[in-house]
């Protein structure tokens, strides 16, 4: 409804967040018969002919490596496409050449949210932070670059205010292994999932995984009990991006 009924004057840039778990072979509504998988119809939908007319892009695109909290479903892929504005999404709907592609998705999504959202002011990096070459665990080539997504509920929807700072002993953790935001984003509403709300969707790069457990190692050891309680649902997740533009697109 806020899509739909969203003022010009009052639209903008709006991120949508595609969380995607795919059948394990493609089911058309329309019956025709397929060999190919969730994910290949998936690829075949791609459609970034009526994203062009918009003005929008795909800014994101990452494997899940390793889902490490959330319930089912376990989600095989991350997508995120940059709109020039809400009303952007509405009038996709009812383009041609998207509704012919958008059975393609269908046939192979067996659950997804679609969650819209904006950035968020983040904080600085400490200016001690060390070089990511010099962190205990760098990257290397058996053990590369990661990044880790947190979709998050808060309890109260209140956001724990150690959650927002480098400052404190965990995000001293998180710093000292090469921790790096890669994007912040407030959610504003959720146009598919299953009934759950959710407040914020994080994105933190990593030199490496070996990076993310010693760093999530040493978090354990100096949270409190209130921090630990704060964060009431969430999915957590490793990822492997093959599309990653997603810092350069909250620039103004």
């Amino acid at each position: 409804m806020k899509l739909a009924f969203c003022k010009p004057e009052d639209d903008g840039p709006v991120w949508m967040v595609n969380l995607m778990k795919y059948r394990e072979k493609a089911d058309y509504a329309d019956g025709r018969q397929s060999d190919i998988s969730g994910l290949e119809a998936d690829d075949l939908y791609a459609p970034l002919g009526p994203l062009r007319k918009l003005g929008a892009h795909p800014v994101f695109l990452a494997t899940v490596e390793t889902q490490l909290t959330g319930a089912e479903p376990i989600w095989d892929r991350i997508g995120i496409v940059k709109y020039p504005k809400s009303a952007s999404i509405i009038e996709m709907q009812s383009m041609p050449d998207f509704e012919e592609l958008h059975a393609h998705k269908e046939a192979g999504m067996q659950q997804t949210f679609v969650i819209g959202s904006h950035p968020m002011p983040t904080p600085e990096l400490p200016a001690d932070a060390p070089a990511l070459d010099a962190v205990p665990f760098p990257s290397t080539p058996s053990d590369g670059a990661i990044i880790v997504m947190h979709t998050l509920k808060f309890a109260d929807g209140v956001e724990h205010p150690t959650l927002s700072s480098y400052h404190d002993a965990e995000g001293a953790a998180a710093v000292a292994h090469g921790a790096r935001i890669t994007g912040w984003f407030k959610v504003e509403g959720t146009i598919m999932g299953d009934g759950r709300n959710w407040d914020q969707i994080r994105f933190h790069e990593y030199p490496s995984r070996a990076a993310f457990k010693a760093a999530t190692n040493d978090a354990q050891a100096v949270m409190d009990q209130q921090q630990r309680e704060s964060v009431v649902d969430s999915y957590s997740m490793i990822l492997r991006p093959s599309i990653n533009t997603l810092a350069k697109s909250t620039q103004r």
